[in-house]
């Protein structure tokens, strides 16, 4: 009995020691009341927007106001490739990423359960054969490793409760050279009519997905209200 204390002793050290680095990536804190108590790299995170916001992601004006369609314009989306619509709420982007894919697939990944039902009664009724929802956690996407060519996340990553660690596993999904491209309303911008809490700004983005191992290509500088950001894995 006496060899195994050292041991046992050992896993402890290091399940502690595990811990507290996962600890220390995260300050918990007061912010925007609009926000949650824990911030990651300087920036508080928000609150997700739940199911409760389909209406708002479904409305008409969406296309006038983010330009929707420059946006999948800028993905350069070839026929036969896999995309990840990472926190695909309603199916908005997923619905549209289904008919530029070809024989190829759409991702569509939420931590939600009732996300995932409106998305399936949306593919029942639009006949959508090409979007496969998957639900993730808030930790993994849920995804297999070496798989996706294209990762899209639109206003959405910013309520990430767990950013790094999703931002790795994103990472291991992807192909290498796999592309995500990180869609977010501009922080930069005081006249863009979003909650200062939903935004981010370039400088954040780069410094959080480089923190995970990704490469920043460009920031595609053409949308309204929103950045929409390359980064490569690398």
């Amino acid at each position: 009995m006496h060899t195994l204390k050292p041991c046992i002793l050992l896993f402890t050290f290091l399940s502690l020691s595990m811990f507290s680095v996962g600890q220390d990536r995260y300050t918990i804190k007061t912010g925007d009341p609009n926000g949650i108590k824990k911030w990651y790299m300087g920036r508080q995170i928000a609150q997700v927007m739940s199911h409760y916001g389909i209406d708002w992601l479904e409305r008409e004006e969406r296309e006038r106001e983010e330009n929707t369609t420059l946006l999948l314009k800028n993905l350069a989306v070839k026929p036969g490739m896999v995309i990840a619509d990472i926190g695909a709420g309603s199916g908005y982007h997923s619905a549209l990423l289904s008919k530029m894919v070809g024989s190829g697939k759409v991702f569509a990944v939420d931590v939600e359960p009732e996300m995932i039902a409106y998305l399936n009664e949306r593919i029942k009724q639009k006949k959508l054969s090409r979007i496969v929802p998957v639900l993730s956690t808030e930790q993994k996407v849920s995804l297999p490793e070496n798989t996706i060519d294209i990762m899209l996340l639109v206003d959405v990553y910013h309520e990430f409760s767990y950013p790094y660690e999703m931002a790795l596993s994103m990472r291991s999904a992807l192909k290498p050279g796999g592309k995500l491209v990180l869609v977010e309303f501009r922080s930069e911008d005081s006249t863009v009519p979003i909650k200062t809490i939903h935004k981010m700004s370039e400088a954040q983005a780069i410094k959080e997905f480089k923190a995970a191992g990704f490469k920043f290509d460009k920031n595609i500088d053409n949308l309204p209200w929103q950045h929409c950001m390359v980064f490569t894995k690398q």
